[in-house]
């Protein structure tokens, strides 16, 4: 009959699982339950099955008869999701018994380091095969289901799962879970109190002590408190949570952890202090956990691994820096070393945790108590720094102590003189300071005297005299006393005197102090205040006041007749562009000894600014000789100068002015001698030009003429002429050539010739220029406003000191936004010497202007360099030859012209000639090529107004209806 059972239960079975629309399953072999058994952990024994739908058949354990029933079980929850797991239970003693089934909600062991296993509540309800559902008792942190086994019974339970793994199954007997239960709360409330207690007591720390330090080992604390809270189930006992809101809570507590112990590291080890990049990335890096706080609300998982492995990194970078700060003697890394140690222990313990090398039940509130030694050592550590050195060190020393330890600091001597024996004593000795052998600065006061300066000895004696004689007052006295090596020092004596019972001075005490540094500086600033630091001469305040000393005495004797030369070495300037500033000082140097030697005792010699020297001439009242001797001194600096294998020969622009007049000061009078010496270099340098009056007036309307521009730029006095630019071929107008004009209110019309090269020798030329193109702009808006689409152009010449500015190209962009100008309507002309001046400049600047639309003419070709690299280097679109090239077309000139015509036509760029004079000079030249001629011949620079009427006569019907 048993085997029919069998084989009747069997063909049940495989019709179940061939027919039948529900998912089963076969029972595991039933775990074997004793009376003695009081914790049975239930893991392995257990069969998962996932995805299986809301109903689950299964076939049960053989029970006493050995027949293996089929059940169904149906979800008893909406959320069920189709996970369920199956275990047998048999009781084989004689007894019944009871037990609890327990499955926690979160365990650390096997939870994996990336997206881990940060809890959920495990098991929704546990469906017996026989008797009713069991009943579930109340737990914050667990599943606990209480079950009751009759003897000699065999139970299949079907445990319907909220999720697809099952961390921990474990049956206990219910009074030894409770102990269990009371044993952990015990253990976890000691831990939590001590982590409190910890958390509270740093931060009042840091609110009494305030280092940077304690914050962050506070915040570290309270990251820890955090998480033992999570971890112990505390935090449910606080705030009602549900199960994935412990989930984020826990994650949360993870990035805190991670967060704090990076700010720690940083702060603690001060690590800023070693490179400021380390800063940076400690910043980001806690900006980046930071962000891990949002994440934390959307995906647990994802914050929570990121957070371990942040928590591992940081332990590892900061064993790697503790080591090497350490072989660096950083204090503060070598006291942190157990403190690291405890953590790289807790952090391996960790990895063993969870990835399930160590599953126990201990490991789990181990690692949390680990957590809270590991800030108790942090906490001793930084209090160690809190306190040592602080303000429970104050109050320790005398008022004696105290002043000895600052004496010490300051690092000055004590000079103690034992007036009643005669005995000087300097601590610590002042012998070893002077290079003498020790104890030789002790003895009688009169063995310092043959050591003392000849100028200081009888003053010192004095000093001291005066002391003992009056009784009372300080010392105070420097002085100067030779070393061993034969150099002088200087000391300061500051010291007070000590009087016995009778009113004498017994004792004088006081400190002596090496000042000779900041004697040396101040010598050091005199001599920089009067004399030039390259060559040793006088300066030039110098210079003027020993000039107005010899116009004083040559106001009263008539022998004295002194004569002033203004020195300037020609194109000392192209020397330091090409040998360097050494070269340049070195050669200055030299050109001071050479004038040296032709001086006389009475003469001066001045160095009055850069590569320009004075020369207050007395020895030689004989204009005649004064002549030979000026014509000496360009001779002596005409000499070569032989430099790194070179050999460099300077000239001189030499200005002489010779006093005549008793009411001249020394200021007029060298004045005037500049003012020969510029007149001499305006005429090619190397020459010697004596004053005339003449030169006051031309100097006076240079500057006056700047003064006058300064003005007319504000009131608007200056303005624009337009010479007409017509094509060659059918003398049609191409474009105008902007002429800037100055019509002074009192001088009348200007020419730019005038004014144009002192607003390049002053700051005015920015402004002039900015005018010239905001003008031109605008009356092209202007006639195009009145007469409609204009075919032409407008040229705008540029000034060096605009090329060479580096706000030029933002000025044109700004310029051309606000006109509304079309930037191919205006050309910018440059002469060619522009661009020797500074040709990588010149060329970057340039290609920025090509870029934003403007042409670009390269203007008087011909005449400087004429170098033809300039016409593939720079991107000019134009040439204007000059009119000297263009004159006399006719003759062996035109070979040439034709030459450089087609020269420029093969590049594809314009050509404009200048100056052409005839009918035929113009015809010539359109056969040759060039496109355009400016000239009188076609018509002269007019003002704005009559530009537009000879544009609404050329061009009458651009005007649109």
């Amino acid at each position: 009959m048993a085997g029919l059972r069998w084989v009747m239960m069997l063909m049940i079975t495989l019709a179940a699982g061939l027919l039948g629309q529900v998912p089963a399953a076969l029972s595991s072999e039933p775990v074997k339950i004793s009376r003695d058994d009081t914790a049975l952990d239930l893991t392995a024994m257990t069969d998962i099955h996932t995805n299986q739908g809301e109903a689950f058949q299964v076939s049960t354990a053989a029970g006493a008869d050995g027949i293996r029933r089929r059940i169904e079980v149906r979800a008893s929850s909406p959320d069920h999701n189709g996970d369920w797991a199956v275990f047998s239970l048999a009781n084989v003693s004689e007894e019944q018994l009871e037990r609890v089934i327990v499955a926690p909600h979160f365990r650390l062991a096997g939870s994996k380091i990336f997206w881990p296993d940060l809890g959920s509540q495990r098991i929704i309800a546990i469906t017996p095969s026989e008797g009713f559902a069991l009943d579930r008792e109340q737990s914050p942190d667990a599943d606990v289901f209480r079950i009751t086994l009759n003897p000699g019974s065999v139970i299949t339970f079907v445990a319907e799962l909220s999720t697809p793994t099952l961390p921990q199954l474990y049956l206990w007997e219910p009074a030894a879970y409770k102990d269990t239960v009371n044993a952990f709360t015990l253990y976890r409330g000691i831990v939590l109190g001590i982590a409190g207690l910890l958390a509270v007591f740093l931060t009042i720390l840091f609110v009494v002590k305030g280092t940077s330090m304690l914050p962050a080992a506070a915040a570290l604390a309270w990251a820890v408190l955090a998480y033992i809270c999570v971890d112990f189930g505390f935090l449910d006992k606080l705030i009602s949570i549900t199960a994935s809101d412990q989930r984020i809570w826990r994650a949360g507590a993870e990035v805190a952890l991670a967060s704090s112990l990076v700010i720690f590291l940083f702060t603690y080890l001060n690590l800023n202090r070693w490179h400021v990049h380390l800063g940076y990335a400690t910043l980001a890096w806690v900006l980046g956990l930071g962000l891990l706080f949002g994440v934390a609300i959307y995906d647990p998982s994802i914050a929570s691994g990121i957070a371990r492995l942040s928590f591992a990194l940081t332990a590892t970078c900061g064993i790697l820096l503790i080591f090497y700060l350490g072989l660096s003697r950083y204090d503060r890394a070598i006291l942190l070393v157990p403190t690291w140690a405890l953590i790289l222990v807790w952090l391996f313990g960790g990895w063993l945790t969870v990835t399930g090398q160590l599953d126990n039940d201990i490991i789990q509130p181990a690692l949390g108590g680990g957590l809270v030694l590991i800030v108790l050592l942090i906490g001793f550590t930084v209090m160690q720094h809190a306190f040592a050195g602080g303000a429970y060190q104050q109050g320790l020393f005398s008022d004696l102590e105290r002043q000895s330890l600052a004496l010490t600091g300051s690092g000055d001597t004590v000079w103690d003189w034992d007036v009643a024996r005669d005995r000087v004593v300097t601590t610590p000795d002042l012998s070893g300071k002077l290079g003498l052998s020790a104890g030789t600065m002790h003895g009688p006061v009169r063995n310092w005297l043959p050591r003392l300066h000849p100028d200081d000895r009888d003053r010192f004696k004095a000093t001291l005299d005066v002391l003992l004689e009056h009784r009372r007052g300080r010392l105070s006295h420097e002085f100067r006393i030779r070393a061993e090596d034969g150099h002088f020092h200087w000391l300061q004596i500051r010291a007070r005197p000590v009087l016995g019972s009778n009113g004498e001075i017994i004792r004088c005490v006081g400190t002596i102090v090496d000042i000779t540094e900041q004697k040396n500086s101040v010598e050091r600033l005199l001599q920089d205040a009067m004399h030039d630091n390259l060559t040793g001469l006088p300066n030039r305040q110098v210079f003027l006041d020993r000039l107005q000393s010899v116009l004083t005495l040559a106001s009263t004797n008539p022998n004295v007749r002194p004569t002033v030369l203004a020195i300037d070495i020609d194109r000392y300037k192209q020397v330091n562009d090409a040998l360097g500033i050494a070269a340049g000082d070195n050669i200055l140097i030299a050109l001071t000894r050479r004038l040296r030697r032709l001086l006389r005792p009475q003469d001066t010699l001045a160095r009055l600014s850069g590569d320009q020297f004075g020369l207050i001439l007395v020895s030689e009242p004989d204009p005649a000789k004064v002549a030979d001797f000026a014509d000496a001194v360009s001779q002596a600096i005409m000499v070569p100068i032989n430099f790194a294998n070179r050999e460099i020969i300077l000239t001189a622009s030499i200005g002489l002015a010779s006093w005549v007049d008793r009411q001249e000061n020394s200021t007029e009078l060298l004045s005037d001698a500049e003012l020969a010496m510029y007149r001499a270099k305006r005429g090619g340098g190397n020459r010697v030009e004596p004053f005339r009056p003449i030169f006051r007036t031309s100097g006076t309307d240079r500057l006056q003429i700047e003064t006058d521009l300064r003005r007319a730029i504000d009131r608007k006095e200056l303005s624009l002429a337009y010479q007409p630019i017509i094509r060659l071929d059918n003398g049609e107008i191409a474009g105008f050539e902007a002429l800037m004009r100055w019509e002074h209110p009192r001088r009348g019309s200007i020419p730019p010739s005038d004014f144009i090269p002192i607003a390049e020798a002053s700051d005015l030329i920015g402004p002039l220029g900015l005018f010239a193109l905001e003008r031109a702009a605008a009356d092209l808006i202007d006639w195009q406003r009145q007469t409609g689409a204009l075919p032409i152009f407008l040229s705008v010449n540029l000034s060096s000191a605009q090329l060479l500015n580096n706000n030029l190209y933002n000025d044109v962009r700004a310029l051309l936004a606000k006109s509304e100008c079309d930037p191919g309507q205006l050309k910018l002309e440059l002469t060619e010497s522009l661009m020797m001046e500074n040709p990588e400049q010149a060329r970057l600047v340039l290609t920025k202007l090509k870029e934003i639309g403007l042409g670009l003419a390269l203007d008087d070709f011909g005449t400087g360099y004429s170098s033809l690299a300039y016409l593939t280097q720079f991107p000019f679109d134009t040439i204007k030859l000059d009119k000297a090239l263009v004159k006399d077309v006719q003759d062996r000139r035109a070979v040439l012209l034709r030459s450089v015509i087609s020269m420029a036509r093969s590049l594809e760029m314009d050509v404009v000639a200048e100056g052409i004079e005839t009918d035929e000079d113009a015809a010539e030249l359109a056969k040759m090529g060039c496109q355009f001629g400016q000239s009188f011949l076609f018509g002269p620079p007019t003002t704005g107004e009559a530009t537009l009427r000879l544009l609404k006569e050329r061009f009458p019907l651009t005007k649109r209806a």
